[in-house]
């Protein structure tokens, strides 16, 4: 799969101006029929992040339970509209199958939300969400609660292009009870393609190649936990396997960030382990993705994505993966990491 990295230089730009301050906006009062409330700004023009993603999003993300079991389709038409100094979110479609999940994730309407656009702290003011979200580059983290579904969700959102590699893990407390995850475009010239290859897909999981040794690299970007870019850096996996469920994972990063880990990964259907002796923690995947809780012997604790976005039915692992990962330095988020990796 080709995915258009035209977005990766301008996403260089940092998210605030050179005072560090976010873009200005005020919250309206809540409507008497308590309507969305959406924004009224001073600024004469959406944020830097609200220009990036403008446009019609369209999708088909899959809908897992929280084992990694796939239950179904999500259509989606997902917008978001700045006019008159207001910004408001709608998502329009419909749940295709579900199983178990059905009863609680199939609503009789479409979701609206007002939001305080900024490029610094994005607050979601209902009435179908409420939370708040923040843009690194081309990736936006958001934590927010969905009335409808009564979950709490973290959204994560990575743009390139007029694609977007898109994930939400759906909460009950601590506890995972499902995840929506796809591929959209804003291309209405590929909507069939996108929707016929999430359809094909989505249900497929994560893997890496199992037998030949390879290596995945490319530039990600980095931000502070501030939302200050930083630069980039270059990483490189490389697999050997072991078996065909164990492998050698050796990861270096160069630029930016600086590191070298060694770890011996083992699969066990869709859940994997980090098994030491630089790197140790564990994942689930979730189809195409792969969210990793990982654990650096130096004190550094990795949070991250791996999505296989070309990953198709069969035997075979695809070739181009779209990376998130936010480190933690002795339990303090302190930066952010995200892009492309190709097989080489």
């Amino acid at each position: 799969m080709s995915v258009s990295t035209e977005s990766i230089a301008s996403a260089a730009e940092p998210n605030r101006d050179v005072a560090g301050a976010p873009s200005p906006g005020r919250v309206s009062e809540p409507s008497a029929d308590g309507g969305a409330g959406p924004i009224s700004s001073s600024a004469a023009e959406p944020s830097r992040w609200q220009q990036r993603i403008a446009g019609e999003w369209v999708g088909r993300p899959s809908l897992f339970d929280a084992e990694g079991v796939w239950h179904g389709f999500e259509d989606i038409r997902r917008s978001s509209v700045f006019e008159d100094g207001r910004t408001v979110y709608y998502m329009d479609g419909g749940l295709t199958g579900g199983g178990k999940l059905a009863g609680r994730y199939a609503l009789g309407a479409s979701f609206a939300f007002g939001v305080v656009d900024s490029d610094g702290d994005r607050i979601y003011i209902g009435p179908d969400f409420y939370g708040s979200g923040q843009p690194y580059g081309g990736f936006v983290d958001a934590h927010y609660y969905g009335p409808g579904w009564q979950v709490s969700l973290n959204t994560w959102n990575q743009t390139v292009g007029d694609t977007q590699v898109y994930s939400s893990v759906l909460s009950q407390g601590p506890s995972v009870v499902g995840v929506f995850d796809g591929v959209y475009t804003r291309d209405p010239d590929l909507v069939d393609d996108r929707l016929a290859a999430e359809t094909r897909c989505g249900a497929v999981p994560f893997t890496l190649p199992s037998k030949d040794p390879s290596r995945f690299a490319g530039d990600l970007e980095v931000w502070s936990v501030d939302q200050t870019a930083l630069g980039k850096t270059r990483m490189t996996l490389d697999v050997t396997p072991h078996s065909l469920l164990t492998a050698e994972h050796h990861v270096t990063m160069s630029g930016a960030v600086d590191s070298e880990t060694r770890a011996v990964v083992r699969r066990d259907g869709t859940r994997w382990f980090h098994e030491g002796p630089d790197v140790w923690g564990n994942g689930t995947a979730f189809g195409r993705a792969h969210f990793v809780r990982m654990h650096r012997t130096d004190g550094v604790r990795l949070v991250g994505r791996e999505f296989m976005i070309d990953a198709e039915p069969g035997m075979g692992a695809g070739s181009t993966l779209a990376v998130v990962y936010q480190l933690f330095e002795h339990n303090r988020l302190a930066t952010i990491l995200h892009g492309l990796l190709e097989r080489e």
